[in-house]
């Protein structure tokens, strides 16, 4: 099982996460995410046993602890590149509003998987939403020119659980399903 650890956007949003991709569609090179999947990954896991499962789930129930976060409300808006505006390789929204939270639930999700042998990500966290991969070679000025002129508003969302998600890869893209969820305590 390919996994990753996510918060899933609330199907309200999907529009509005689309109507940000129109500005990319026509930008050479740029693939753009299927908003109806468009979630936070906390964690990526990779290609993990199904045996391994239930350890997982256990440290999610762990990790919603050990953040000690009660549900929240998450603004979602404005735009940014990975690895930079100047470089970009992914476009993704950003949150103006619960990003330090989901930054702590992306730490204590690190925390709790890593006694089980999955390696914290080396890189800064940024809590994110990704709309879009600029292949090499791309129209790197008009992803710029999108990044520059829009500065985006999506919405809000109730940030309640935290998913481990199981991605198929597909001929069409990767495709997302739940395995198992850990509420954040009330």
């Amino acid at each position: 099982m390919r996994l990753f650890v996510s918060v899933a956007l609330p199907a309200r949003l999907v529009d509005d996460v689309a109507a940000i991709q129109d500005d990319l569609d026509d930008v050479a090179g740029c693939r753009l995410t299927d908003p109806a999947q468009a979630h936070v990954t906390l964690a990526f896991l990779g290609d993990v046993p199904d045996t391994d499962v239930p350890a997982i789930e256990g440290a999610l129930d762990r990790a919603v602890e050990r953040a000690g976060i009660a549900p929240f409300e998450a603004d979602i808006g404005g735009l940014g590149a990975f690895p930079s505006p100047e470089n970009p390789s992914v476009v993704w929204l950003g949150f103006e509003r619960g990003g330090d939270r989901l930054t702590r639930l992306h730490d204590a999700v690190e925390a709790e998987l890593e006694p089980l042998g999955f390696d914290p990500d080396d890189r800064p966290f940024t809590p994110h939403v990704t709309v879009a991969r600029v292949d090499r070679g791309g129209d790197t000025e008009g992803v710029q020119r999108v990044l520059r002129d829009r500065s985006p508003r999506v919405g809000e969302m109730r940030v309640s659980e935290i998913r481990l998600t199981e991605s198929t890869l597909t001929d069409d893209g990767p495709v997302y399903a739940p395995v198992a969820s850990a509420s954040l305590p009330a």
